[in-house]
């Protein structure tokens, strides 16, 4: 019982973390309660590598 508490408390965590990227970070703006938080997302998210339009239709 408490191994699925735990397991459902990390999905709503992960869940929520998606939603506040997508809302702030992911459009360009600061957030409004945590900007250093906002700041931490976006580097990470410029570090992984990405596809380039060239490389995606081959």
């Amino acid at each position: 019982m408490l191994a699925m508490i735990v397991m459902m408390t990390l999905g709503v965590l992960v869940a929520a973390g998606v939603a506040v990227y997508v809302a702030y970070p992911h459009r360009g703006q600061e957030m409004p309660v945590a900007p250093q938080l906002g700041n931490a997302m976006r580097k990470g998210v410029d570090a992984l590598p990405t596809l380039e339009d060239s490389e995606s239709r081959v």
